[in-house]
């Protein structure tokens, strides 16, 4: 399984600088590219954390059954 981290990782860095070496105009080294391969996860990680906190709660969502008042009617047909 290790080789297939490397694999992913290497495709990751190899990406990673292939996106930003233009954008900052410049090499990018491997070191950077994980750098900033990191920041972004974490960035991204933040934004969906706080997606999720700010989310409100469904309106019928109280932790409660469902209560329809008819609690042990039967169908008399």
């Amino acid at each position: 399984m290790k080789a297939a981290n490397d694999n992913h990782n290497d495709e990751l860095i190899g990406r990673t600088r292939e996106v930003w070496q233009p954008r900052l105009g410049r090499d990018v080294s491997r070191d950077e590219a994980k750098q900033i391969a990191a920041s972004m996860t974490g960035f991204f990680a933040v934004l969906a954390e706080w997606s999720r906190t700010d989310m409100p709660d469904p309106v019928n969502d109280n932790g409660d059954e469902a209560n329809t008042g008819d609690q042990g009617a039967r169908d008399e047909r």
